[in-house]
């Protein structure tokens, strides 16, 4: 029977895809909420005021009320489970929300930049005394949206593109209550863009970190934290039996849910069933791999080749 393999999976239900945890869904929707309201409010402001810095700074809002949005819907559509079309679930949504938000802020960096000359070459008047006020307001909303979000699992994707965003505000915040300071010292417009452009290069170090991570998942790229080649030479070296491993394959679902596949080449005298549950073992413990399906090299074993059952 050369044909039969060893797909053995980890324990626990394969078929489900792992549950995302419902105060990471919780947290960014009160978050997304509180942020559009304040966007408006500032919009609102902006046009009153006509201080096109605080109009600016809302259309920033608007874009992290709308990367929350797309981290809301990616853990909503991550809770359902899988189906005949979708093996692993749907948590995937979520690492398509995170490029989605690094995507944006690479593009509202260039919106900043772009706005930044324009404004060197054509300064607009600002009225100091509303643009201080909206933007302590907007400091202290954004302050409590990070530390709500910080509550969250900062290990996901997405929780961490909705930081970054928000961090981005919370900064350009600052900036404008800086800005708005000098402006009514000094009556010094160009600080408001100057402030935009050195913060635009802080936010777009971070949207470059999430964009590769995203890719990294998109692309089924191997985790950073495991190394293939390592991986082969620990399971030889540490678990009995185990020959050779080839044919590795490890990506990641989800962040923080990798996975793997590989082939194995047993001695003669290993037993299929316990050197794989101590294949299983090694991968868990080791690499934080819980999801594994091994399948055994029978060509080298054609007297002992039995199905072995999950």
């Amino acid at each position: 029977m050369p044909n039969d393999h060893n797909h053995d999976h980890s324990s626990g239900d394969h078929h489900h895809a792992p549950k995302v945890r419902s105060e990471n869904e919780k947290v960014v929707l009160v978050a997304f909420l509180l942020t559009f309201s304040f966007m408006l409010a500032e919009l609102i402001g902006g046009l009153l005021s006509g201080s096109l810095a605080l109009i600016a700074d809302a259309g920033h809002m608007l874009t992290d009320a709308g990367a929350l949005a797309l981290a809301w819907a990616g853990f909503r559509f991550g809770r359902r489970k899988s189906d005949d079309r979708r093996t692993f679930g749907y948590m995937r949504f979520e690492i398509l929300a995170g490029f989605v938000n690094a995507v944006t802020l690479i593009l509202l960096v260039g919106w900043i930049a772009w706005e930044a000359v324009m404004r060197l070459i054509a300064p607009s008047p600002v009225l100091a005394g509303p643009m201080l006020v909206i933007a302590v307001l907007g400091l202290v909303v954004n302050i409590g949206v990070y530390w709500m979000l910080r509550r969250g699992d900062r290990d996901h994707v997405n929780i961490r593109g909705a930081m970054v965003h928000v961090l981005g505000d919370l900064l350009g915040s600052v900036a404008a209550i800086v800005a708005a300071i000098t402006i009514w010292l000094t009556g010094w417009t160009p600080i408001d863009p100057i402030l935009s452009v050195l913060l635009s290069v802080i936010v777009l170090r971070s949207a470059w970190m999430l964009l590769k991570a995203s890719m990294n998942v998109l692309m089924e790229g191997a985790p950073n934290n495991i190394v293939v080649s390592d991986m082969q030479q620990t399971l030889v070296a540490d678990v009995p039996g185990v020959e050779d491993v080839q044919h590795v394959h490890v990506w990641s679902i989800t962040s923080g849910q990798p996975v793997a596949t590989m082939e194995v080449r047993l001695s003669d005298s290993a037993d299929p069933a316990a050197t794989t549950a101590a294949i299983k073992h090694c991968l868990s413990t080791t690499f934080g791999i819980a999801h594994a399906t091994v399948e055994i090299d029978w060509e080298h074993r054609e007297d002992d080749c039995v199905l072995i059952p999950d």
